[in-house]
């Protein structure tokens, strides 16, 4: 993901800022955002310039004539269309992010990279990736005002991790909504909310089974091909975001005792996609920060995908993730280690066989690491 450095986004309403974090450019132009009529999408209309003054470094703001101008901003990447991917475009680079950008974050470990990512890791080819462009909001959006203080049942999340979602603000990504796709009007300068900023705050505050669990889910979902996170067509389908949408939910209004005194990962996989087949067949997915959105709309015919979820059970589950979970997992390891899921017939044999993953994972903890880090350095 990246951002321009000399365009920010502010709330309707809300007074321009006259301080900037130092990566921002000495001349801002301000967009408010301004509601759709459809809940997380929004427009960016241009409101301000803010200049730097060099003697103390705040900004001053000019309002734009409003009367003589409305410019609303276009979504739009400058290439060919077949190369995009959702709010997001497809590269492969070798080099740095462009010298008008500034690079913020990802939700990307070693572990959770799949197809070509991971061989590019492993390989030293060039990476395959989405670069996400969008456009810094640095408050918190009033379309999510209710978020810091509803209540919690089981507290979390504490004060502090609040306090750090919401001073982190959010983002607003280039993206029309896929019943506007075909409008002039809406598919150039229709934006979605994005919460990515605090989505990976909440996931790190996580335990680590619920960590384990939402990357359990995200693979069985994609595996299956239960889900199609790059969508552009007008047909709505289950998404990754689903996924963790319901994982958020389920850390919010579920007790830490339900995912730590019977530690028992397939158990907790089974009964949160029995949940998503509840949620698609009722047809709603509530946004996890703002109130009045549903992720799944009219457009969604997903009757299917939850009678599929509702027929699985602990048996089947638990030989899936042996399978195409822990097996998988075989293949990057030395065939000395992977020759031996090639039983697994008993469980004493699968205990032998994931141990030695185990012990062969640490081993090349120091030196994955390093490669990691040297590829992220690098880039």
């Amino acid at each position: 993901m990246f951002h321009r450095s000399n365009l920010l986004a502010i709330p309707a309403g809300h007074s321009p800022p006259t301080q900037l974090p130092d990566e921002f450019h000495n001349y801002v132009k301000v967009c408010e955002i301004v509601d759709s009529h459809l809940p997380g999408y929004v427009y960016l209309e241009l409101r301000y310039l803010l200049t730097e003054c060099v003697h103390d470094g705040k900004y001053n703001a000019v309002e734009y004539d409003r009367q003589t101008m409305t410019c609303y901003f276009s979504n739009r990447y400058d290439t060919d269309s077949s190369h995009i991917h959702g709010p997001a475009r497809i590269i492969f680079r070798n080099g740095s992010l462009p010298s008008h950008a500034v690079s913020v974050h990802a939700e990307m470990t070693l572990s959770s990279l799949h197809g070509p990512a991971h061989l590019a890791f492993n390989s030293g080819k060039a990476l395959s990736a989405d670069e996400v462009r969008y456009v810094r909001c640095l408050v918190w959006p009033s379309q999510a005002a209710d978020w810091p203080t509803r209540h919690r049942n089981y507290d979390w999340q504490d004060t502090a991790t609040v306090d750090r979602v919401v001073n982190n603000g959010c983002d607003v990504v280039g993206v029309a909504h896929r019943q506007c796709r075909q409008d002039e009007f809406f598919s150039k300068c229709q934006w979605r909310l994005s919460f990515s900023r605090a989505e990976i705050v909440l996931i790190n505050s996580w335990m680590p089974v619920q960590q384990i669990v939402y990357h359990m889910l995200r693979v069985f979902m994609k595996t299956e091909r239960l889900t199609d996170s790059a969508d552009n067509s007008e047909a709505g389908k289950l998404s990754n975001y689903h996924i963790k949408t319901l994982m958020l939910w389920a850390c919010e209004l579920i007790p830490k005792s339900w995912w730590t005194d019977d530690l028992n990962l397939v158990r907790i996989c089974l009964q949160l996609l029995h949940t998503l087949a509840d949620w698609l067949t009722d047809a709603r997915c509530q946004h996890y920060f703002i109130n009045n959105c549903n992720l799944i709309d009219n457009s969604f015919d997903l009757t299917n995908i939850a009678h599929q979820l509702r027929s699985i059970d602990v048996t089947w589950l638990s030989t899936w993730f042996v399978v195409n979970y822990i097996g998988e997992c075989s293949q990057l390891c030395p065939d000395i280690i992977s020759r031996l899921f090639h039983d697994v017939s008993t469980g004493v044999k699968l205990q032998r066989a994931v141990s030695a993953i185990v012990a062969w994972r640490l081993s090349n903890l120091q030196h994955d690491s390093l490669h990691l880090f040297l590829i992220a350095e690098s880039h």
